[in-house]
């Protein structure tokens, strides 16, 4: 593509070099350059950009977009701008020939319930006929393909290549999750969305914001910049009305808007519903339209999850049959309180629960359900929101007959540091050991197990066939990041290797007396 085309719409505050040329590729990771490429030096979170300038243009890029003072290279086109990582949008929107303007573009953000209402919105679409493509935490997929997620929103440039892929594939409708990381960096702010949906929000990334205040800012700005400016005929919002930050966008954001809840005044209801460990059952409501539905989903926080997806269906258009058996073929969502055992051995989810306000809002739908005791393993993960460890320990404890506090992702912090902070929150006893948990029926307290793998073998070797266990705070995640490393890890292959060997302790093998009884 010729440079000219390629800059529309951004402001230059100074060039030198020849910039009539044309552009191979555009990259902002310098070993990616080649020949004629447009090297887009960013200053990031960990590195900067403008420090592989030279290697870019070693590799053959002819010409470098820069926002910081820089000695032009020999024989090279630069450009200075006032926000390079701003441009790459821009770049990736006039490269791949503005994808999104072509396809319905629905945005899910949030602190809980992204990914599940994504799926559910997939399912729905799909039932409708439509060619569905999703970008999450879990992977990428549309045309058949799954790809892994790196980010659950994909930088800038990369969500326009994708978008572009998925539009040559026949895709008619994307699902994104869009993290507060992706606005607050402006991966989307190319992006012509249709939707946008609120779930909820509660403390989560303040590594990263600072404030809860900071935290929502990057939420509203979603709504109050990015979806009305995309030009999308009609973009509207989808926003639950229980939630209180929630409520705050529908006073502080102008723009048309559908909202859905179970307490609050709103468009999109259910009324009655019936929750239980077989599912949800309930009379959706849209205006003064009803359908029957249900779902294998468990817990109240995932009816929420249903209404978001249904009121975002029902703003597209699409027929409530549809919204009924997309619904319905959801079985479950990776990690996502996902059961990995069978009848008659412990009930044994493992959940992605990462806040204290998730992790308390699944232990509150399992109590429901509980028969037995309600056996917890969490640990939070390291180089993140170090305020949440403490509220965590808080929310477990409160909610679990016993909790086992062990690893997460530790990352480059200490383990047992991470599981000390945790602790400052725990109001509850400390056992010595699990022996000891044992030899005191019915009183609640904790156990601190630092590896991953003990402490699940730890929970299920303790649990009866009655009792509920959760294993939290990773879900879908295949791997465990110890330092700069990543190690094979999934909580499900472990847990069912454990109940594998729970079931083999707890089958009755009968006596020669009885086999040869008559």
């Amino acid at each position: 593509m010729q440079l000219s085309l390629l800059m529309r719409g951004i402001e230059t505050l100074n060039a030198t070099g020849d910039l009539d040329g044309e552009v191979t590729s555009v990259c902002y990771d310098s070993r990616q350059c080649r020949k004629g490429s447009l090297f887009v030096a960013i200053p990031g979170l960990r590195a900067d950009g403008h420090r592989f300038i030279a290697e870019a243009v070693n590799r053959g890029a002819g010409f470098i977009i820069h926002e910081r003072e820089i000695p032009p290279p020999s024989g090279v086109a630069t450009i200075r701008v006032s926000d390079s990582r701003r441009v790459l949008g821009v770049l990736g929107k006039n490269f791949f020939g503005d994808p999104s303007s072509g396809i319905h573009l629905i945005a899910v953000t949030g602190t809980n319930g992204k990914t599940t209402v994504t799926y559910l919105l997939e399912e729905i679409l799909r039932a409708a006929a439509c060619a569905v493509g999703v970008l999450g935490t879990v992977n990428y997929r549309y045309g058949g393909k799954t790809l892994p997620a790196p980010n659950t929103t994909p930088e800038s440039f990369e969500m326009q290549r994708i978008l572009r892929e998925m539009a040559d594939h026949g895709v008619t409708h994307c699902v994104t999750e869009v993290s507060s990381h992706a606005v607050a960096l402006r991966r989307v702010d190319d992006c012509a969305f249709d939707l946008g949906i609120f779930t909820n929000l509660t403390q989560d990334h303040l590594d990263y914001h600072g404030t809860m205040e900071n935290y929502f800012q990057a939420k509203k700005r979603f709504f109050s910049e990015v979806l009305p400016a995309g030009g999308k005929d009609r973009p509207r919002q989808i926003v639950n009305a229980d939630d209180p930050w929630g409520r705050r966008i529908i006073r502080e954001v102008a723009g048309e808007r559908l909202t859905f809840g179970l307490e609050q005044p709103c468009d999109v209801g259910a009324s009655p519903f019936h929750l239980s460990l077989d599912g949800i059952e309930a009379q959706l409501r849209f205006g003064r339209e009803m359908i029957s539905i249900a779902s294998p989903l468990l817990g109240r926080f995932n009816l929420y999850n249903i209404l978001a997806a249904a009121a975002a269906a029902w703003a597209l258009k699409i027929p409530g049959r549809f919204i009924r058996e997309g619904i319905a073929a959801l079985a479950n969502v990776p990690g996502r309180l996902e059961k990995v055992s069978a009848a008659g051995q412990p009930a044994v989810f493992v959940d992605y629960a990462h806040t204290d306000d998730a992790l308390r809002r699944v232990l509150q739908n399992l109590a429901a359900f509980r028969a037995g005791r309600i056996i917890t393993v969490f640990g939070c993960g390291g180089d993140r929101d170090r305020g949440k460890r403490p509220l965590m320990g808080e929310a477990a404890t409160s909610y679990s007959d016993l909790t086992i506090v062990t690893s997460d992702n530790p990352r480059t912090e200490d383990p047992l540091k991470i599981i000390r902070e945790v602790e400052a929150g725990i109001r509850a006893p400390k056992f010595a050991g699990p022996g000891d948990s044992d030899r005191q029926p019915g009183q609640r307290g904790y156990l601190v197990i630092p590896k991953r793998e003990e402490a699940i073998a730890a929970a299920i070797g303790l649990a009866g066939s009655r009792d509920i266990v959760l294993i939290a705070g990773k879900g879908h995640e295949d791997y465990q990041i110890i330092g700069e490393r990543k190690f094979p890890f999934d909580d499900r292959l472990i847990a069912r290797e454990e109940l594998a060997k729970w079931q083999a302790g707890h089958t009755e093998v009968p006596n020669a007396e009885s086999e040869n009884s008559s």
